[in-house]
Order: C-alpha cells, then sequence, then structure tokens
C-alpha cells in the first residue's frame, strides 16, 4: 500500500488561524490543514474574509483549505474568487455540519436529504468555478442511505477530493463511526476520497485504515485535539513505507516522560499567550481556550479532575496559575 496523508478538520471556535500556527510549530504529522467554516458571503470582498483568519500572510502552514457553509451558488462562486485573489487553489464545502441550529436549515449535513437540491446546488457552482472544489459530507442526516443518491450525484463532477464522516447527522458525534458502511461506499466514488472519524490513537488508524483500503488520506479530529502528538505518532509509520505493523495506543503524558509534558506546556502556554495577543488582553480568549481544554484533558490522567479545574476559571490570572499548576503540581 502506498504511504498516507494526514488532515486537521476544522472546529469552529478551536483551529482558527493563530491555532494552527501554533500547532505547526510545537507539532508535525499535519499535510494539510482547513479553516474552520466562512458563511455570510453576501457581496464582492465581503469584511468576513478581510481577516487573519483567511490572510496568507498570516496562515504559516503550507496547505490550507478555506470551507464554506452555504447552500447557494452565487454565496459560493463568490467566496472561491476571492479565495483565489488571495492565491488558495482549493475551497471545500462543508455538507457535513450536524448541528441541529445548521442541519434543520437545511445547510451543512442537514441538505443530504435532498438529492434534488444537491444537485441544483453544484450545477449552479461547476458551471462557473475555476478552482478546485472538495466536499466535507456524513452518511446521511437521518438515515446512513441517503449518502447513495448523493454519491450518484457527486460523481457527476471533478471533485478535488470527497471527506466522509460516516455518521448520520442525529447522531452528532454519539456512538461509533461505521467503517463499515464507509468501506462499502468506496467502489461507488469517484473523487479521492478521505476518511474522517474516532481516529484517537494509532491503534486505532491501523484498524481503520485496515478496513478502508486502498483509502490513503485520512482526516484527524477530536482525537488530534485530544492528543497533539497523534499525527506524530500515526507518521512514525511513515518510515515503514505504508506497513501495517503493530503499534500500540499512545496516549498518556505519564507514559512518555518530561519531554512530551514540557512540549505540551509550551504549546498550551504559546497558544494561549498568541491568542491573548489577537484578543488585545481581553479575557473572551478564556472561551476558546476551555474549549480546546474540554478536549486535551484526555492527554492526562485524571482528565475529570483537569476539567473541573479549567470549567471554573472565570479571571485570566486564575488561568495562568491553574496551568503553570497543572503540568508542575501534584496531579502530573
Amino acid at each position: 500500500m502506498n504511504t498516507f496523508k494526514l488532515s486537521l478538520g476544522p472546529f469552529q471556535g478551536i483551529t482558527d488561524a493563530p491555532f494552527r500556527n501554533v500547532f505547526k510549530k510545537h507539532f508535525g504529522g499535519i499535510d494539510k490543514f482547513y479553516t474552520p467554516f466562512f458563511t455570510g458571503i453576501q457581496k464582492d470582498h465581503a469584511k468576513n474574509l478581510q481577516v487573519e483568519e483567511i490572510d496568507p500572510a498570516c496562515n504559516d502552514v503550507e496547505h490550507l483549505t478555506p470551507q464554506i457553509l452555504s447552500t447557494d451558488a452565487t454565496e459560493i462562486l463568490r467566496f472561491a474568487t476571492q479565495c483565489k485573489e488571495l492565491g488558495y487553489q482549493e475551497i471545500n464545502l462543508n455538507m457535513g455540519c450536524p448541528f441541529p441550529r445548521v442541519a434543520n436549515k437545511k445547510r451543512g449535513c442537514g441538505l443530504l436529504p435532498y438529492p434534488e437540491k444537491v444537485e441544483a446546488l453544484l450545477n449552479g457552482v461547476f458551471e462557473h468555478i475555476d478552482l478546485k472544489f472538495s466536499i466535507k459530507c456524513r452518511l446521511g442526516y437521518f438515515e446512513p442511505d441517503e449518502i447513495v443518491p448523493i454519491i450518484d450525484i457527486f460523481n457527476q463532477y471533478p471533485l478535488s477530493e470527497l471527506i466522509i464522516h460516516p455518521r448520520i447527522g442525529k447522531q452528532l458525534y454519539k456512538g461509533e463511526a461505521d467503517v463499515k458502511r464507509f468501506a462499502e461506499l468506496i467502489p461507488l466514488v469517484k473523487a479521492p476520497l478521505v476518511y474522517n472519524g474516532d481516529i484517537v490513537s494509532v491503534e486505532s488508524f491501523l484498524r481503520i485504515r485496515k478496513e478502508v483500503q486502498p483509502v490513503g488520506e485520512f482526516m484527524l479530529g477530536r482525537g488530534l485535539l485530544a492528543n497533539p502528538f497523534l499525527a506524530e505518532e500515526i507518521g512514525e509509520l511513515r518510515v515503514a513505507a505504508g506497513e501495517l505493523r503493530e503499534v500500540g495506543e499512545l496516549s498518556k503524558l505519564s507514559e512518555f516522560g518530561g519531554g512530551r509534558k514540557e512540549r505540551l506546556h509550551e504549546y498550551v502556554v504559546d497558544l494561549y499567550e498568541d491568542r491573548l495577543r489577537h484578543a488585545g488582553g481581553s479575557p473572551k480568549v478564556l472561551g476558546r481556550m476551555k474549549e480546546l481544554w474540554s478536549y486535551l484533558m484526555y492527554s492526562f490522567d485524571d482528565p475529570q479532575v483537569i476539567w473541573r479545574k479549567i470549567k471554573k476559571i472565570n479571571a485570566l490570572k486564575e488561568y495562568e496559575e491553574t496551568v503553570e499548576n497543572l503540568f508542575h503540581g501534584e496531579l502530573l
């Protein structure tokens, strides 16, 4: 089997430009990043695109794909035009967001039960688009078979890639990703296919990778937020040129000694300080740091103890002191 590629999926409120830049500075293994989705591109040179999130000068990662959440071909084309002017070569359509406030408006994965709307949308997009166009989706919103007629529609267009998260929207992130169902879809899809879902360790990656051969691209998500070393751990397999060899699960700081602990500490502090600079010292950065910690707590032996300490913080000084205590106190 050929070697594989890893990407990091977008998370609203977490994987923004400061996160991506700091992550790349401290960790390796990710070949491609995606922005959290943009929406409301109502006019040319929309104000919400004149931000560092999409400004190439403010993004230090080599491969970045802007994502849009929309059901309006004109809006998508407007977004594509502005992204191309900024030097981007690809955009991604979010057809996978499962949250009710999005899906109930037939956006995100809420669009999947309506093949005629998907076809009309893509007809409008591909009639004029002049850069690469990819899609991220789920198996469906209500039922996992909703994806089948949608794939027939996708196959009519030259998608640069199709990323499938094998859950339905109604699940949100509950239960297990249906890896078997994903594998059944592989021969039906013409576009380059990317697997996304429940890769939380080297062990789970090896299991999933074996089940979805010959797919060679994988998108990491919550697993990488919980364990920032995950892409590096998986990436070690590339030394063996794709050989599937047994590697135990590597996830807790206590298993790796001081070097791992120190790297994670430097990453957390660096990200906090960078966010603080961008926010002009505003305590609003606490909300975003807490969102990250709701995943990052699983890097520790006692995640719930960590989370109880983090979630009650209301002041910057308190946050700074708590983080120092977590890394230098008795909890570790």
